[in-house]
């Protein structure tokens, strides 16, 4: 369960205060997942990145507060691909998000 970095409230993985929107992409061989979670109590994201790779144990770590509004545009940007999970997609979003860094 993740709880929110700004008032330790816990994020419910849904879009009523919790998970609001998550993407994947693969670089370099590994593969990352950022999950943005909406607290609606203070109104600040928490990113949960799942990092994957090649060769060796996943790690969770937890990145944030993110403001209201830069966590709204990344929600926005990744809302924009049909295929957020498919770590293989290279549509437009895909690419902004990653920074022209996938595999």
């Amino acid at each position: 369960m993740v709880t929110c970095l700004q008032c330790g409230v816990a994020l419910l993985p849904s879009k009523e205060g919790g998970r609001a929107a998550s993407i994947s992409g693969g670089v370099m061989g590994d593969e990352y997942t950022e999950s943005y979670f909406l607290c609606e109590g203070c109104g600040v994201y928490t990113v949960e990145v799942c990092y994957e790779p090649f060769l060796g144990d996943e790690e969770i770590t937890l990145r944030g507060p993110v403001t209201r509004e830069e966590g709204d545009a990344a929600v926005t940007m990744i809302s924009q691909c049909s295929e957020p999970w498919n770590k293989k997609c290279r549509c437009e979003a895909h690419v902004k998000y990653f920074g022209n860094a996938l595999d």
